[in-house]
């Protein structure tokens, strides 16, 4: 696994670097239309080799990322290949008529390409050779109307920083999913998909490194008699109870994992099989007081030389210290004991329901009140006398005071359904008012015409496409009719700006597709259970208060089933852990067969699962279930019903668990193979 951890990081630098390689050639496709298309003006020829050069450097780049993609010096490498970039770019203004001609807005260009690939701190130096090579452009090249040079490194450089903040809001939120998918929602240790890519990743490093490692296996000793006799609530709080201590236990490099139920695992890199069991004993002593238990352990290499092997060993010695041990279910006062030495957990690095919409709705606020700001900034300082500066400044402070408004209320329209409106309402409103102060200040190849076309790629990045791509139409349209109407723009700097800007959205608009299918496979992972493929903790309950909040808008009823196996516990004892998942599965498999596919089902942990049902009897389905899940094995189901044994989870849960235990036999059903 650390193999195929290690394989995904080369992968996603290699996209990274074939996409730098892709975004440097776009600024000298362009550039080279242009050369082609005005070839009778000077300095032609030289530009089309500076535009083949950056082409075929590019190219090299994408042919070549693999290979970088697996060095240490894969950031220096683009970094020094968007430096090439950025000095095509600066050669080519300087060949042409400085910053302000058609070719200009090549630098600030490549800047926002890149900050939607390059990560934050190798970034930072980019964008610092961008300003150089503006700078250089700026003071070789032509003179540009006054102002200009300042409004679009401004404006760019604001887009720029948006853009990457707003690539690394979407990392962070993917890595926290990332980090959900692997841990166990009860207790907050690794589940058992995160514990297995430890495992095989510290199996990896030890081979190459000659080290041993030493697994640990841990049973809980008559669990099953905790909750059948305390609650289900009594043997969570123990679970985690016994979390905490085996955490606490162990060196920082160590790993805890559940692995289910009431099976724990450990693993112990650097640690031979003597101090494993000085490690064994001293785990045994600590849990005595409230949860004892069976532990077995085996180390690689000398017991087994992969993942299959060690879990099989450590298995085999956990049957049979449980063999040689005298086991006893846990008092009253040991699981009481448990229950008040819970310390509170750290801070957890939790994904907020709705977090990547309201940043999305916020982004545009932001680009409304950058974009003012710029706007007043350049009127104040440089355009003070200008004839329609009344007009300007009123149009900036609106725009302002809107972006403002936007911004600070986010969160609100993140959980409102006037969000689509009032904000395809908003876009429009700034698109206008951005065409209207270019307008005013002489046309779109001034300094404030650029603001029409900015927020476009940011807009493609946070937004959905089909509803981004015709607000992206709608301000080319407001730039082409301003730019025709209005000043005296060439039609190559309308055409490069546009297609520059139509380069910048395709490529954003591609990163956030990207970004929103890993979303979507993370926020997956994170709320299904590895073993069974139906919700975990976690899922069932964000899925229970969305489908609790719609039954009570639309009065439809709504039941929790809670179902728990009878003498489950035999089969992992009888038969193995191997045996024991197969009909975890086969039950999670039937449930979901049998219920509505509008109901929810769910794995709380071991053998207990829930289901939500908004159709139909609730006791009636709880027979039904009963008996077709008798096939293989005795379950009790406990019903309760909302609105009339409770209004949510917690109120339901104790009511459907009371019930359950009510119904449960002196002797556990049996479990047929």
């Amino acid at each position: 696994m650390k193999r195929d951890s290690l394989g995904m990081v080369q992968r996603s630098r290699r996209e990274s670097l074939r996409a730098s390689a892709v975004y440097g050639a776009v600024p000298a496709v362009l550039a080279a239309a242009y050369t082609i298309g005005t070839w009778k003006d000077p300095n032609r020829a030289a530009m089309l080799l500076v535009t083949a050069a950056m082409v075929g450097f590019a190219g090299l780049g994408w042919a070549a990322a693999g290979r970088i993609a697996r060095t240490r010096w894969w950031i220096w490498i683009q970094s020094t290949a968007a430096a090439v970039n950025l000095a095509g770019s600066a050669a080519l203004g300087v060949l042409d008529t400085g910053v302000a001609g058609p070719l200009g807005t090549l630098i600030p260009l490549s800047v926002v390409l890149l900050a939607i690939v390059m990560p934050p701190r190798a970034f930072l130096v980019t964008a610092g050779l961008g300003v150089t090579a503006y700078t250089s452009v700026m003071i070789v090249g032509d003179r540009p109307p006054a102002g200009y040079p300042l409004v679009h490194a401004l404006a760019f450089g604001c887009i720029a920083y948006l853009c990457l903040r707003h690539s690394a809001v979407l990392a962070s939120l993917r890595r926290r999913l990332a980090d959900s998918s692997r841990t166990d929602p009860l207790t907050g240790c690794l589940n058992r998909r995160g514990f297995e890519e430890r495992v095989a990743a510290e199996l990896a490093d030890a081979e190459r490194g000659g080290s041993p490692v030493t697994l640990v296996l841990l049973d809980l000793d008559h669990f099953k008699e905790v909750n059948d006799t305390h609650g289900h609530r009594a043997g969570d709080e123990l679970l985690t109870w016994t979390a905490q201590e085996l955490r606490a236990d162990l060196r920082t490099h160590d790993v805890v994992g559940r692995q289910g139920g009431d099976e724990f695992a450990m693993l112990l890199p650097g640690t031979g099989a003597a101090d494993a069991e000085v490690v064994v004993e001293r785990l045994r002593e600590r849990l005595r007081v409230c949860s004892p238990a069976s532990l077995g352990s085996a180390t690689f290499p000398g017991d087994a030389s992969d993942v299959a092997g060690l879990l099989l060993a450590a298995d085999q010695r956990l049957y049979q210290d449980k063999a040689v041990r005298v086991r006893r279910a846990p008092t009253a006062a040991a699981v009481a004991g448990a229950r008040s030495g819970i310390r509170p957990s750290g801070p957890v690095a939790a994904v907020e329901a709705r977090e990547r919409r309201r940043h999305s709705i916020a982004d545009p606020g932001w680009v409304s009140i950058t974009q003012t700001v710029v706007a007043l900034v350049y009127v104040v300082l440089v355009a003070n006398d200008h004839a329609h500066r009344a007009g300007m400044v009123a149009l900036s402070l609106w725009g302002f005071f809107a972006g403002l408004a936007v911004v600070v209320g986010a969160d609100w329209l993140s959980r409102s359904r006037l969000a689509r409106p009032l904000m395809l309402a908003f876009a429009f409103s700034s698109f206008l008012s951005c065409a209207a102060i270019a307008t005013l200040d002489g046309g779109v190849d001034q300094p404030l015409g650029i603001g029409v076309l900015l927020p476009i790629p940011l807009l493609m990045l946070g937004m959905r496409p089909k509803v981004a791509a015709p607000l992206a139409l709608a301000a080319g349209a407001f730039y082409l009719m301003v730019g025709l109407r209005v000043g005296d723009a060439s039609g190559w700097y309308l055409a490069l700006q546009l297609l520059g800007t139509a380069a910048a959205a395709v490529a954003c608009a591609l990163q956030g597709r990207a970004a929103a299918g890993q979303r979507r496979m993370l926020t997956r992972l994170s709320r299904v259970d590895v073993l069974t493929d139906v919700l975990n903790r976690r899922g069932f309950a964000e899925r229970f208060a969305a489908e609790v909040a719609q039954s009570r808008r639309t009065g439809r009823g709504a039941a929790l089933l809670v179902l728990d196996l009878d003498g489950f516990k035999l089969v992992n004892d009888a038969h193995g852990h191997a045996a024991g998942d197969e009909l975890l599965r086969w039950v999670a498999a039937t449930l979901r067969s049998q219920v509505h596919p509008h109901d929810i089902v769910g794995r709380l942990g071991g053998d207990e699962f829930v289901v939500l049902l908004t159709d139909g009897d609730a006791f009636e389905v709880a027979g039904s279930l009963r008996t077709v899940l008798g096939a293989r094995t005795g379950v009790s189901i406990g019903v309760a019903v909302l609105g009339v044994d409770g209004e949510d989870f917690d109120g339901l849960y104790a009511v459907a668990d009371a019930r359950l235990y009510q119904q449960k036999k002196p002797s556990p059903g049996y479990v047929r193979s």
